[in-house]
Protein backbone atom coordinates (compact mmCIF):
# COMPACT_ATOMS: atom_id res chain seq x y z
CA UNK A 1 0.00 0.00 0.00
CA UNK A 2 1.10 3.26 -0.84
CA UNK A 3 1.09 7.10 1.23
CA UNK A 4 1.39 9.91 -1.36
CA UNK A 5 2.83 13.35 -0.46
CA UNK A 6 1.16 16.54 -1.67
CA UNK A 7 3.29 17.83 -4.03
CA UNK A 8 6.35 20.17 -2.85
CA UNK A 9 5.86 18.12 0.28
CA UNK A 10 8.49 15.77 -0.41
CA UNK A 11 11.58 18.32 0.24
CA UNK A 12 12.17 17.30 3.97
CA UNK A 13 11.92 14.34 3.81
CA UNK A 14 14.48 14.03 0.99
CA UNK A 15 16.75 16.49 3.21
CA UNK A 16 16.90 13.52 5.51
CA UNK A 17 14.12 14.27 7.73
CA UNK A 18 11.97 10.93 9.00
CA UNK A 19 8.79 12.26 9.59
CA UNK A 20 5.62 12.77 7.95
CA UNK A 21 3.01 15.04 9.23
CA UNK A 22 -1.12 14.51 8.30
CA UNK A 23 -1.16 17.87 6.66
CA UNK A 24 1.59 16.87 4.26
CA UNK A 25 -0.73 13.58 3.03
CA UNK A 26 -2.27 13.99 -0.23
CA UNK A 27 -5.72 12.25 1.45
CA UNK A 28 -7.65 12.59 -1.92
CA UNK A 29 -5.91 9.89 -3.49
CA UNK A 30 -4.70 7.92 -0.11
CA UNK A 31 -7.06 8.44 2.82
CA UNK A 32 -5.21 8.38 6.32
CA UNK A 33 -8.02 6.80 7.56
CA UNK A 34 -7.77 3.59 5.26
CA UNK A 35 -4.15 2.67 6.87
CA UNK A 36 -4.30 1.03 10.10
CA UNK A 37 -2.09 2.05 12.98
CA UNK A 38 1.30 0.93 12.97
CA UNK A 39 0.91 -0.48 9.10
CA UNK A 40 3.72 0.26 7.12
CA UNK A 41 3.49 1.90 4.14
CA UNK A 42 6.07 2.72 0.63
CA UNK A 43 6.17 6.61 0.77
CA UNK A 44 5.71 8.48 -2.44
CA UNK A 45 5.51 12.26 -3.82
CA UNK A 46 3.08 13.87 -5.94
CA UNK A 47 4.74 12.23 -8.87
CA UNK A 48 4.95 8.38 -7.92
CA UNK A 49 8.66 8.48 -6.94
CA UNK A 50 9.13 5.99 -3.61
CA UNK A 51 10.69 7.87 -1.29
CA UNK A 52 10.98 4.79 1.17
CA UNK A 53 8.96 2.43 3.74
CA UNK A 54 7.61 4.05 6.68
CA UNK A 55 4.65 3.38 9.22
CA UNK A 56 1.61 5.15 9.51
CA UNK A 57 -0.71 6.22 12.69
CA UNK A 58 -3.84 8.08 10.69
CA UNK A 59 -4.34 9.37 14.49
CA UNK A 60 -1.29 10.91 15.28
CA UNK A 61 -0.22 14.33 13.91
CA UNK A 62 2.97 12.78 13.17
CA UNK A 63 0.95 10.56 10.57
CA UNK A 64 4.25 8.66 8.98
CA UNK A 65 7.20 7.74 10.19
CA UNK A 66 10.24 6.90 7.65
CA UNK A 67 11.99 3.44 8.16
CA UNK A 68 14.32 2.54 5.34
CA UNK A 69 14.89 5.00 1.99
CA UNK A 70 14.42 1.81 0.63
CA UNK A 71 10.80 0.60 -0.88
CA UNK A 72 9.12 -2.39 0.52
CA UNK A 73 11.31 -2.83 3.70
CA UNK A 74 8.55 -3.13 6.61
CA UNK A 75 9.87 -2.89 10.36
CA UNK A 76 10.13 -6.33 10.93
CA UNK A 77 12.26 -9.36 12.59
CA UNK A 78 15.60 -8.82 10.42
CA UNK A 79 15.56 -4.99 9.88
CA UNK A 80 14.97 -4.90 13.78
CA UNK A 81 18.16 -7.24 14.57
CA UNK A 82 20.31 -4.84 11.94
CA UNK A 83 19.53 -1.73 13.45
CA UNK A 84 19.58 -3.28 16.88
CA UNK A 85 23.40 -4.62 16.02
CA UNK A 86 24.37 -2.00 14.68
CA UNK A 87 23.08 0.39 17.86
CA UNK A 88 25.17 -2.05 19.63
CA UNK A 89 28.16 -1.60 17.72
CA UNK A 90 27.83 2.03 18.86
CA UNK A 91 28.02 1.66 22.45
CA UNK A 92 30.32 -1.23 22.35
CA UNK A 93 32.80 0.91 20.73
CA UNK A 94 32.38 3.76 23.41
CA UNK A 95 31.82 2.33 26.60
CA UNK A 96 33.20 -0.90 28.26
CA UNK A 97 30.89 -1.83 31.01
CA UNK A 98 26.90 -2.41 30.10
CA UNK A 99 25.50 0.44 31.31
CA UNK A 100 24.51 2.87 28.74
CA UNK A 101 21.19 4.08 25.95
CA UNK A 102 20.89 1.30 24.18
CA UNK A 103 18.45 2.49 21.61
CA UNK A 104 17.62 6.67 20.83
CA UNK A 105 14.78 6.31 18.84
CA UNK A 106 15.41 8.00 15.49
CA UNK A 107 18.67 8.76 16.04
CA UNK A 108 19.23 4.83 15.96
CA UNK A 109 16.40 4.77 12.97
CA UNK A 110 14.56 3.12 15.36
CA UNK A 111 11.43 6.09 15.81
CA UNK A 112 9.66 5.56 18.86
CA UNK A 113 11.93 3.58 20.30
CA UNK A 114 14.03 3.99 23.40
CA UNK A 115 16.11 1.29 24.72
CA UNK A 116 18.29 2.08 28.59
CA UNK A 117 20.80 -0.76 29.55
CA UNK A 118 21.00 -1.57 33.18
CA UNK A 119 23.59 -5.04 32.54
CA UNK A 120 21.41 -7.36 31.73
CA UNK A 121 18.20 -4.84 32.66
CA UNK A 122 17.04 -3.63 29.61
CA UNK A 123 14.39 -0.49 30.50
CA UNK A 124 12.43 0.28 27.20
CA UNK A 125 9.71 2.84 26.43
CA UNK A 126 7.53 2.55 23.01
CA UNK A 127 5.54 5.99 21.84
CA UNK A 128 4.44 5.16 18.53
CA UNK A 129 2.05 2.63 17.28
CA UNK A 130 3.92 1.34 14.42
CA UNK A 131 6.69 0.12 17.22
CA UNK A 132 4.03 -1.04 19.70
CA UNK A 133 2.59 -3.15 16.73
CA UNK A 134 6.07 -5.17 16.45
CA UNK A 135 7.05 -5.40 20.24
CA UNK A 136 6.82 -9.13 19.94
CA UNK A 137 9.41 -9.07 17.45
CA UNK A 138 11.33 -6.64 19.27
CA UNK A 139 11.39 -8.65 22.48
CA UNK A 140 12.96 -12.15 20.66
CA UNK A 141 15.53 -10.47 19.03
CA UNK A 142 16.62 -8.91 22.24
CA UNK A 143 16.51 -11.97 23.81
CA UNK A 144 18.39 -13.85 20.71
CA UNK A 145 21.02 -11.24 21.32
CA UNK A 146 21.12 -10.84 24.83
CA UNK A 147 20.11 -14.88 26.38
CA UNK A 148 20.28 -13.54 30.00
CA UNK A 149 18.35 -9.62 29.22
CA UNK A 150 15.26 -8.92 31.28
CA UNK A 151 13.07 -6.32 30.24
CA UNK A 152 11.04 -3.73 31.21
CA UNK A 153 8.64 -1.32 29.21
CA UNK A 154 8.01 1.61 30.83
CA UNK A 155 5.30 2.70 28.37
CA UNK A 156 3.92 5.55 30.51
CA UNK A 157 4.97 8.90 28.86
CA UNK A 158 2.67 11.77 27.78
CA UNK A 159 3.48 11.25 24.09
CA UNK A 160 1.61 7.84 23.55
CA UNK A 161 -1.47 9.26 23.95
CA UNK A 162 -1.01 11.38 21.08
CA UNK A 163 -0.66 8.03 19.01
CA UNK A 164 -3.62 6.90 21.05
CA UNK A 165 -1.66 4.22 23.04
CA UNK A 166 -2.77 3.54 26.81
CA UNK A 167 -0.05 3.87 29.37
CA UNK A 168 1.02 0.25 30.54
CA UNK A 169 4.13 -0.86 32.68
CA UNK A 170 4.88 -4.75 31.31
CA UNK A 171 7.91 -6.93 31.98
CA UNK A 172 9.20 -9.49 29.61
CA UNK A 173 9.60 -12.21 30.47
CA UNK A 174 7.48 -11.75 33.30
CA UNK A 175 8.26 -8.83 36.32
CA UNK A 176 9.32 -11.30 39.31
CA UNK A 177 12.38 -11.03 36.83
CA UNK A 178 12.53 -7.40 37.97
CA UNK A 179 14.58 -5.97 40.74
CA UNK A 180 13.42 -2.95 42.42
CA UNK A 181 16.75 -1.38 41.95
CA UNK A 182 18.64 -1.10 38.74
CA UNK A 183 22.54 -0.16 39.24
CA UNK A 184 24.33 2.06 37.21
CA UNK A 185 28.19 2.72 36.34
CA UNK A 186 28.99 5.94 35.09
CA UNK A 187 32.23 7.60 35.10
CA UNK A 188 33.86 5.29 37.61
CA UNK A 189 31.36 5.88 40.28
CA UNK A 190 28.02 3.69 41.34
CA UNK A 191 24.82 4.59 41.75
CA UNK A 192 21.57 2.95 42.38
CA UNK A 193 18.21 3.85 41.03
CA UNK A 194 14.50 2.79 41.22
CA UNK A 195 13.56 0.20 38.24
CA UNK A 196 9.89 0.72 38.41
CA UNK A 197 8.49 3.78 39.92
CA UNK A 198 11.84 6.62 39.32
CA UNK A 199 11.70 8.61 36.01
CA UNK A 200 11.69 7.86 32.73
CA UNK A 201 13.56 4.25 32.33
CA UNK A 202 15.08 5.36 35.70
CA UNK A 203 18.24 6.83 35.21
CA UNK A 204 19.50 10.04 32.93
CA UNK A 205 22.58 8.51 30.84
CA UNK A 206 22.27 11.68 28.68
CA UNK A 207 24.09 13.99 31.59
CA UNK A 208 26.96 11.22 31.57
CA UNK A 209 29.54 14.09 29.92
CA UNK A 210 27.92 16.94 31.66
CA UNK A 211 28.31 15.09 35.30
CA UNK A 212 31.93 14.48 34.45
CA UNK A 213 32.26 17.96 33.69
CA UNK A 214 30.77 18.65 36.99
CA UNK A 215 33.42 16.50 38.72
CA UNK A 216 36.55 18.58 36.77
CA UNK A 217 35.10 21.91 38.02
CA UNK A 218 34.36 20.64 41.62
CA UNK A 219 38.23 19.15 41.46
CA UNK A 220 39.68 22.68 40.56
CA UNK A 221 38.25 24.38 43.50
CA UNK A 222 39.08 21.36 45.85
CA UNK A 223 42.66 21.41 45.16
CA UNK A 224 42.78 25.00 46.43
CA UNK A 225 42.48 23.54 50.17
CA UNK A 226 39.53 24.79 50.61
CA UNK A 227 35.73 23.01 51.88
CA UNK A 228 33.75 23.06 49.03
CA UNK A 229 29.73 23.35 49.07
CA UNK A 230 27.40 22.24 46.48
CA UNK A 231 24.24 22.60 45.47
CA UNK A 232 22.40 20.32 43.19
CA UNK A 233 18.73 21.32 42.25
CA UNK A 234 15.96 18.92 40.39
CA UNK A 235 18.53 16.32 42.03
CA UNK A 236 16.90 13.17 41.41
CA UNK A 237 19.09 10.06 42.28
CA UNK A 238 22.01 12.56 43.06
CA UNK A 239 24.03 11.97 39.43
CA UNK A 240 25.38 15.98 39.90
CA UNK A 241 25.78 16.10 43.72
CA UNK A 242 27.37 13.02 43.64
CA UNK A 243 29.89 13.47 40.68
CA UNK A 244 31.06 16.65 42.71
CA UNK A 245 31.62 14.94 45.71
CA UNK A 246 33.86 12.71 43.61
CA UNK A 247 35.69 16.21 42.65
CA UNK A 248 36.28 16.78 46.24
CA UNK A 249 33.21 18.45 47.65
CA UNK A 250 32.60 18.10 51.27
CA UNK A 251 28.83 19.27 51.59
CA UNK A 252 26.40 18.27 49.13
CA UNK A 253 22.44 19.85 49.33
CA UNK A 254 20.24 18.10 47.00
CA UNK A 255 17.43 19.99 46.15
CA UNK A 256 13.76 17.64 44.78
CA UNK A 257 9.94 17.39 44.96
CA UNK A 258 10.45 13.47 45.37
CA UNK A 259 11.05 11.81 48.81
CA UNK A 260 12.27 8.86 46.91
CA UNK A 261 14.27 10.47 44.81
CA UNK A 262 16.30 12.17 48.11
CA UNK A 263 17.03 9.25 49.59
CA UNK A 264 17.88 7.39 46.59
CA UNK A 265 20.55 10.63 46.20
CA UNK A 266 22.16 9.96 49.68
CA UNK A 267 22.23 6.36 49.20
CA UNK A 268 24.39 6.85 46.07
CA UNK A 269 26.63 9.36 47.71
CA UNK A 270 27.60 6.98 50.63
CA UNK A 271 27.19 4.27 48.44
CA UNK A 272 30.74 5.35 46.85
CA UNK A 273 32.49 5.61 50.02
CA UNK A 274 34.64 8.69 49.98
CA UNK A 275 37.74 8.98 51.75
CA UNK A 276 36.76 12.57 52.88
CA UNK A 277 33.10 11.15 54.03
CA UNK A 278 30.90 14.61 52.57
CA UNK A 279 28.22 15.65 54.48
CA UNK A 280 24.43 15.43 52.83
CA UNK A 281 21.44 17.73 52.77
CA UNK A 282 18.48 16.81 51.99
CA UNK A 283 15.69 19.66 50.45
CA UNK A 284 12.05 18.20 49.78
CA UNK A 285 9.51 20.67 48.28
CA UNK A 286 9.08 22.56 45.17
CA UNK A 287 12.50 23.74 43.71
CA UNK A 288 11.33 27.64 42.90
CA UNK A 289 10.33 27.97 46.55
CA UNK A 290 13.43 26.38 48.06
CA UNK A 291 15.42 27.92 45.85
CA UNK A 292 13.98 31.66 46.90
CA UNK A 293 14.20 30.33 50.61
CA UNK A 294 18.14 29.81 50.02
CA UNK A 295 18.50 33.15 48.99
CA UNK A 296 16.94 34.73 51.31
CA UNK A 297 18.70 32.68 54.30
CA UNK A 298 21.90 33.96 52.50
CA UNK A 299 23.27 30.84 51.92
CA UNK A 300 25.78 30.63 48.71
CA UNK A 301 27.59 27.55 47.29
CA UNK A 302 30.55 27.11 45.60
CA UNK A 303 29.07 25.38 42.76
CA UNK A 304 25.50 25.11 41.54
CA UNK A 305 23.96 22.84 38.82
CA UNK A 306 19.77 23.19 37.89
CA UNK A 307 19.02 20.51 35.75
CA UNK A 308 14.53 21.10 35.50
CA UNK A 309 12.60 19.18 33.70
CA UNK A 310 11.24 20.46 30.25
CA UNK A 311 9.55 23.26 30.53
CA UNK A 312 8.69 24.33 26.99
CA UNK A 313 6.94 20.88 26.45
CA UNK A 314 5.00 22.34 23.40
CA UNK A 315 5.57 25.46 21.52
CA UNK A 316 2.74 26.77 22.80
CA UNK A 317 4.65 26.73 26.54
CA UNK A 318 7.16 28.81 25.11
CA UNK A 319 6.02 32.03 26.97
CA UNK A 320 5.34 30.59 30.42
CA UNK A 321 8.27 27.89 29.73
CA UNK A 322 10.77 31.19 29.18
CA UNK A 323 9.69 32.88 32.14
CA UNK A 324 10.20 29.69 34.23
CA UNK A 325 13.63 29.02 32.73
CA UNK A 326 14.68 32.53 33.80
CA UNK A 327 13.69 32.64 37.00
CA UNK A 328 15.10 29.06 38.21
CA UNK A 329 18.64 30.31 36.47
CA UNK A 330 18.09 33.66 38.25
CA UNK A 331 17.57 32.28 41.34
CA UNK A 332 20.27 29.58 40.75
CA UNK A 333 22.87 32.30 40.02
CA UNK A 334 21.95 34.37 42.96
CA UNK A 335 23.17 31.61 45.19
CA UNK A 336 26.80 31.33 43.71
CA UNK A 337 29.50 32.31 46.32
CA UNK A 338 32.26 35.08 44.08
CA UNK A 339 33.98 32.85 42.01
CA UNK A 340 31.97 29.85 42.22
CA UNK A 341 30.48 27.59 38.89
CA UNK A 342 27.08 27.91 37.89
CA UNK A 343 25.74 24.79 36.25
CA UNK A 344 22.75 24.83 33.70
CA UNK A 345 20.78 22.14 32.01
CA UNK A 346 17.66 22.48 29.91
CA UNK A 347 16.38 19.16 28.01
CA UNK A 348 13.39 20.77 26.18
CA UNK A 349 14.27 20.83 22.36
CA UNK A 350 12.11 23.93 21.88
CA UNK A 351 14.83 26.17 23.96
CA UNK A 352 18.27 26.30 21.72
CA UNK A 353 21.19 26.78 23.24
CA UNK A 354 21.72 30.02 22.54
CA UNK A 355 18.50 31.12 24.13
CA UNK A 356 19.29 29.56 27.34
CA UNK A 357 22.65 31.28 27.03
CA UNK A 358 20.30 34.77 26.32
CA UNK A 359 18.47 33.61 29.85
CA UNK A 360 21.79 33.09 32.12
CA UNK A 361 23.08 36.13 30.97
CA UNK A 362 20.07 38.02 31.35
CA UNK A 363 19.39 36.83 35.04
CA UNK A 364 23.20 37.57 35.16
CA UNK A 365 22.70 41.28 34.41
CA UNK A 366 19.88 41.90 36.86
CA UNK A 367 21.98 40.35 39.57
CA UNK A 368 24.67 42.69 38.52
CA UNK A 369 27.14 39.26 38.07
CA UNK A 370 29.46 39.37 35.90
CA UNK A 371 30.16 35.32 34.27
CA UNK A 372 32.53 33.50 32.09
CA UNK A 373 31.28 30.73 29.83
CA UNK A 374 33.74 27.54 30.76
CA UNK A 375 32.24 25.15 28.85
CA UNK A 376 28.72 24.12 26.78
CA UNK A 377 27.73 20.68 26.94
CA UNK A 378 24.78 18.45 24.66
CA UNK A 379 23.60 14.92 25.84
CA UNK A 380 26.14 12.00 25.85
CA UNK A 381 27.15 9.71 22.95
CA UNK A 382 24.92 7.04 23.65
CA UNK A 383 22.29 9.56 22.76
CA UNK A 384 22.80 10.41 18.99
CA UNK A 385 21.43 13.35 17.38
CA UNK A 386 19.95 13.07 13.87
CA UNK A 387 21.42 15.22 11.53
CA UNK A 388 18.40 16.66 10.02
CA UNK A 389 16.20 16.41 13.04
CA UNK A 390 17.21 19.03 15.07
CA UNK A 391 14.27 17.79 17.81
CA UNK A 392 16.92 14.72 18.79
CA UNK A 393 19.63 17.47 20.11
CA UNK A 394 17.95 18.39 23.27
CA UNK A 395 19.73 18.42 25.71
CA UNK A 396 22.08 21.58 26.39
CA UNK A 397 24.53 22.10 29.52
CA UNK A 398 25.89 25.56 30.22
CA UNK A 399 29.11 25.75 32.70
CA UNK A 400 29.85 29.34 34.55
CA UNK A 401 32.24 30.74 36.10
CA UNK A 402 30.35 33.51 38.18
CA UNK A 403 32.15 36.79 39.74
Amino acid sequence: MDLVLKKGEERRIRAGHLWVFSNEVDTRTTPLKAFEPGSCANLKDARGNTLGTVYVNPASLIAARLISRKPNTPLNTNLLRERLETALSLRESLFEQPFYRLVHAEGDFLPGLVIDRYGDIFSCQITTAGMERIKPDLCGVIREMFPTARMIFRNDTASRALENLPDNLDFYPEQGDIPEEISVEENNLLYTAPSLHGQKTGWFYDQRLNRGMMRRLTAGLSRRGNAVRMLDAFSYAGGFGVAAAAGGATDITFLDTSRQALDYAGKNLALNNFSHSPKAHCLEGDALNLLAQLANEGEKFDVVSIDPPAFIKRKKDEEAGLAAYYRVNELGLALVRPGGFFVSSSCSHHLDLEALRRIVQRAAARLRRNSQVLALGRQGPDHPAHPAMPETEYLKTLALRVL
